[in-house]
């Protein structure tokens, strides 16, 4: 892994006017971190779960007119996509870097995993105060661990079960001030941690 680290102008990529000044920004100063990213944690995921995982650079090649808000990379047990399968994603918004689990709307089992999870909601209960929940991958904002450990979080995994379009995301948030001063093997193991939380949860989600 090469000695790269976030930097105030990852971040401000989110601040730039106009579609195709955006995309050359985050193309030149985002998607190189990305990349060696996916390449490291896809090999960890394929190594602690005994499944071959792949990793997913957002190309955001669907859009014509607004700029991304954020981007990422996912990882996923398949190589032709991840949004159908529950995944993991390292990404970023202007304000912070998130990394998560992440079962969205396009998953098509999401009922028989939000059972999953609300057969074992103990198992998300006890992660630190620290992890963040949010319904909604297009939206920055979450709700901590802290404050959804009862009602909120089981009224989460029940719409998760109930509703076409709802969401499950878990994981934790990373204020860009806090990245800009990691070092890169600091952020590396800060990420490595929270997926060796994760995988718990994940493996509940998939039925393992």
């Amino acid at each position: 892994m090469s000695s790269l680290n976030w930097t105030k102008e990852d971040f401000q990529v989110f601040q730039i006017e106009g579609l195709e000044s955006r995309m050359e920004a985050l193309t030149a100063l985002i998607r190189p971190k990305f990349q060696e990213l996916g390449e490291t944690f896809a090999a960890y995921f394929s190594a602690q779960t005994e499944d071959e995982f792949f990793h997913h650079v957002a190309k955001h090649a669907r859009r014509t007119v607004n700029p991304p808000a954020d981007s990422w990379v996912a990882f996923a047990p398949y190589k032709r996509g991840y949004k159908a399968l529950p995944h993991f994603q390292i990404g970023l918004w202007e304000s912070h870097i998130f990394i998560v689990l992440a079962v969205i709307y396009e998953v098509p089992k999401k009922r028989e995993m939000a059972e999953r999870l609300l057969q074992n909601i103990n198992t998300i209960k006890q992660l630190p105060d620290h992890y963040v929940l949010s319904g909604d991958h297009t939206s920055p904002h979450v709700t901590s661990l802290a404050d959804d450990r009862t009602e909120n979080l089981e009224k989460l995994l029940l719409r998760l079960r109930d509703v076409k379009k709802g969401e499950f995301l878990l994981g934790r948030h990373l204020s860009a001030e806090e990245a800009v001063n990691l070092t890169f093997d600091e952020f590396m193991q800060y990420a490595e941690k929270t997926f060796n939380d994760l995988l718990p949860i994940y493996n509940i989600i998939v039925g393992k």
